[in-house]
């Protein structure tokens, strides 16, 4: 795929920058993050299902929702959304209920780039290096990368 995830982790940081491009527009890219029908369709790993208990795209507004593996497995995640400004920024807090207390703050800039095409570029802040890289090496990357591959389906259509 051209429009790759990139993921840094800075070594003895406690934060995450990742940025990805889409043949998109950025109304379209944007929208795709606010309807929570369409963010259950491409939200985490694939083969996992979304339940959108609560999406409240707003400056504000809170949102829930879990993931249910193949097998059945639920995992919680629950956050407020901060700042949100049409096809241009989305400032959040994300918390994973399996480990609760450990709460992020996270940035998605929305970047028209002409020509029809987006770029995301967020930035994620976590309490620790020790939580940071906790959540890197329980599959973060991966699940990003394989979301934003149906996102990308989704507003390519």
């Amino acid at each position: 795929m051209s429009n790759a995830l990139t993921v840094t982790a800075p070594e003895g940081l406690p934060f995450v920058d990742f940025e990805r491009e889409f043949d998109a527009p950025v109304a379209a890219v944007f929208e795709a993050h606010r309807d929570p029908a369409l963010v259950a369709q491409w939200m985490g790993p694939n083969g996992y299902e979304a339940d959108m208990q609560e999406w409240d795209f707003r400056s504000g507004g809170a949102w829930a929702y879990v993931h249910r593996d193949p097998s059945g497995n639920e995992f919680g995640f629950r956050g407020t959304f901060h700042t949100i400004r049409e096809n241009e920024l989305a400032i959040q807090t994300f918390e994973f209920l399996g480990a609760p207390d450990m709460v992020s703050i996270e940035t998605a800039e929305f970047i028209d780039l002409g020509d029809g095409r987006t770029r995301i570029r967020g930035h994620a802040v976590y309490p620790s290096v020790e939580v940071r890289d906790a959540i890197v090496e329980h599959g973060m990357e991966t699940g990003m990368r394989e979301g934003y591959e149906r996102l990308e389906g989704l507003v390519a259509a």
